[in-house]
């Protein structure tokens, strides 16, 4: 297995304070980090997403705030890869496909908000694109969403992605699980 890690839009607008707050960003964010940690101690490939809003309307993630910054959890360190985005998926319209194919990865690892969007919609083109994937759970967070006049709330939403996930695109794990089990 040859993977690179890709930690999606865990900016600051996600986080307590933001404009549009995520439930657990801070606890998916520290265990963003952890994963990041080692990534970075083994010296592996890894990609920092960040959104830009660019759609008439948008009211976070806009260009030149402090709420499109990545979150200081996982603050990239000089030279590590940066790709702007517009779009849920990642690959949409990024150099990301390319730079994989270019590291001749074949697995990537998923971390990042929100888990019913980006995480999910950058997933499932990873595996379209033929990387086996892993998405780590508790590196993930959602948001509540309304179906007709029913709330959803953020943890069934959270574990209802992850479980459609985990049925073809992905091997869902926890952080813990990933750093112990992660092969050397």
């Amino acid at each position: 297995m040859n993977p690179a890690l890709i930690l999606i839009d865990i900016q600051n607008d996600y986080f307590p304070g933001g404009k549009m707050e995520v439930e657990g960003s801070v606890e998916a964010g520290l265990a963003a980090r952890d994963v990041l940690s080692l990534f970075r101690r083994r010296r592996l490939p890894l990609v920092h997403i960040r959104h830009f809003s660019v759609r008439p309307g948008a009211s976070f993630f806009l260009p030149e705030t402090k709420g499109v910054e990545i979150h200081e959890t996982v603050e990239p360190l000089a030279g590590e890869t940066v790709f702007p985005k517009n779009f849920p998926n990642a690959f949409r319209n990024t150099p990301l496909l390319e730079h994989l194919k270019g590291l001749e990865i074949d697995h990537v690892v998923v971390v990042g908000m929100m888990t019913h969007m980006c995480v999910d919609a950058t997933t499932r083109a990873a595996f379209d694109h033929g990387f086996g994937c892993t998405v780590v759970h508790d590196a993930c967070a959602a948001r509540a969403l309304t179906f007709g006049d029913e709330l959803i709330p953020a943890v069934h939403v959270h574990k209802a992605f992850l479980a459609a996930l985990g049925s073809v695109y992905a091997r869902v794990v926890g952080a813990a699980d990933l750093l112990r089990d992660f092969p050397r």
